[in-house]
């Protein structure tokens, strides 16, 4: 995994600084939203979203500046959803990333605007592209928008909390909310690429719906047998909570089992992609071993 390690390292380095510029960008912003703002996005996470989207460009031939500020977008609302997740009204959590959530660091009224101006500036950043046709650039923000939006992440996140209310789901309700609250943007970024490019993008959508599913069931995995300083935040809160998981309704081996199966499934989809598509083959594997 030494080429993956490198490649990631690299991408991560680059949506910083682009995060950073983006975030710094404008007197007009008051220093305590910029300054929590900075703290929310900056200084952690795999940024797997926006690895995925600058991946998929570059086998795509499309230019890695593009590629760059569509992983920075998504990185922007893959933020704003924790922060608002982490609040009180909703998943009441104090840690995230290794550090006090925003909501603790600051205080909740900072932490809502914070991840609505985040939300702002993922599209703003989209609509900055500016080497790939206008009419492609407004298809990926509509997806984008669709991915995040009621039908996608948000939707996802009201049947998790629906959930909570009602009797435990089954496989099909919990697929549901995952594939909703997590997969939709690891389908998006999948998919930037092809749909910059004009072609074809499903073989990446099926290649991100089998590994956003792993991912999930990795993370289900983590909350029962991982390391809280590793993974950076609370665990066991799902079992607390009586929620249902992949885990709880497959068992520990079951749900092992049923994530390689998924890995394979997505290393099958990057068949059209031959030698091109190894270091996303290689992103695939990884989604089995990673501590956090």
């Amino acid at each position: 995994m030494t080429d993956l390690a490198s490649a990631l390292a690299t991408a991560q380095a680059q949506v910083e600084a682009r995060l950073k510029a983006a975030i710094d960008d404008g007197p007009t912003v008051p220093s305590r939203l910029r300054e929590a703002t900075a703290y929310a996005a900056l200084g952690g996470g795999k940024r797997l979203r926006a690895f995925l989207a600058m991946e998929s460009a570059r086998i795509s031939g499309v230019a890695a500046s593009a590629g760059l500020d569509a992983g920075a977008a998504v990185e922007c609302i893959h933020a704003y959803s924790l922060v608002h997740d982490d609040l009180p009204a909703m998943d009441d959590d104090d840690m995230r990333r290794g550090k006090p959530t925003c909501h603790i660091a600051y205080d909740p009224a900072t932490a809502i605007l914070v991840g609505d101006g985040l939300q702002a500036l993922g599209f703003a950043l989209l609509a900055g592209i500016g080497a790939a046709p206008a009419e492609r650039v407004l298809q990926l923000s509509a997806g984008l928008a669709r991915a995040a939006g009621n039908a996608g992440m948000v939707g996802g996140q009201m049947r998790d909390i629906l959930a909570e209310r009602t009797a435990p789901q089954g496989m099909s309700g919990v697929a549901l909310i995952q594939a909703q609250k997590t997969g939709a943007l690891f389908e998006w970024s999948a998919t930037v690429g092809p749909v910059l490019a004009g072609e074809d993008p499903a073989p990446l959508h099926a290649y991100a719906e089998a590994m956003g599913r792993a991912f999930q069931i990795r993370d289900d995995l983590l909350d029962v047998d991982g390391d809280a300083a590793a993974v950076g935040k609370a665990l066991g809160k799902d079992a607390d909570a009586g929620k249902a998981t992949f885990v709880s309704l497959l068992g520990v081996d079951g749900a092992r089992r049923e994530a390689a199966r998924l890995i394979d499934a997505a290393l099958e989809a990057l068949a059209p992609y031959g030698a091109e598509g190894g270091t996303l083959a290689q992103l695939a594997r990884f989604t089995l071993e990673r501590s956090h």
